[in-house]
């Protein structure tokens, strides 16, 4: 039965993602498609269209498998040792900073998220 809800709601955000395709054929922006569909969804969230328990446990079951998404760019990226040759230093600066970068902001974004659901509970 969980993993139908999962399934159900994986297939409700990736509506999302189709909808932020068709929209990009309309606001040729140079955002890419998935970004639109991410913000149609957080502000069908924040108007209340879509309730957070209609999307949560596929959003919780898609972070956790995040890291098979990433595998097989990774394994690209072998495949141009020349790059890391000429610029290796640069390119692991680079993938650090922005590494930090991402963990600062999304445990700023967690917090301030626990935060909100702690005040919403007292």
């Amino acid at each position: 039965m969980k993993l139908g809800v999962i399934i159900v709601q994986v297939l409700l955000i990736h509506m999302f993602l189709f909808a932020g395709a068709a929209l990009k054929q309309f606001l040729p922006l140079p955002i890419p498609a998935s970004m639109y569909g991410l913000i149609l969804l957080f502000i069908a969230l924040m108007v209340k269209v879509i309730k957070l328990e209609w999307v949560e446990q596929g959003a919780n079951w898609l972070m956790a498998e995040l890291l098979l998404f990433f595998i097989p760019s990774a394994v690209g990226i072998v495949n141009y040792d020349d790059i890391f040759s000429i610029q290796g230093i640069a390119i692991v600066l680079l993938i650090g900073v922005s590494t930090v970068i991402v963990m600062a902001a999304t445990a700023l974004t967690a917090e301030k998220i626990s935060g909100r659901k702690r005040s919403d509970v007292l």
